[in-house]
């Protein structure tokens, strides 16, 4: 049985979120949170967007290096998990997220948007990347 998801791509300046449909099969980007300043109101409104889309489960981008180490970003990205873990009442999990920025420009560029319209959106659609990895390889796992 598959359930509603929130994917995260957590930046320095943004935060881009998607949501997977009910079944737990496709993820759609959603919207990009542009920082307060404070972890504690960011996560207040990733806590909100969990109870409005009613997620069973918070899919975070882990920014591991090309060789797969965690380094600085992949460390700091940890502990911010491991805040949303208190903050959030559904479990957070990591997925590993090397490339999906350059796949959601690609992927923007290819749709015809411009530099800027691309810098809007590529956090959601990074995020929708991350999901729907995390989907897929659940779903492989759940496959006989």
């Amino acid at each position: 049985m598959s359930a509603r998801a929130l994917g995260i791509d957590l930046g320095e300046r943004r935060i881009g979120v998607a949501v997977s449909d009910a079944g737990g099969r496709m993820a759609t980007p959603l919207v990009v949170l542009e920082r307060s300043g404070g972890r504690p109101g960011d996560h207040r409104r990733i806590a909100e967007l969990v109870a409005e889309y009613e997620a069973e489960v918070v899919v975070v981008g882990l920014p591991l290096s090309l060789d797969g180490g965690a380094g600085p970003a992949a460390r700091g990205a940890a502990g911010e998990v491991e805040q949303l873990r208190s903050a959030l009442g559904v479990p957070v999990v990591t997925h590993d997220e090397r490339l999906t920025t350059v796949i959601a420009n690609r992927s923007l560029a290819e749709a015809g948007l411009d530099g800027r319209a691309r810098r809007r959106r590529v956090d959601m659609v990074a995020a929708s990347v991350i999901l729907q990895g995390w989907l897929d390889a659940n779903r492989a796992e759940r496959s006989p």
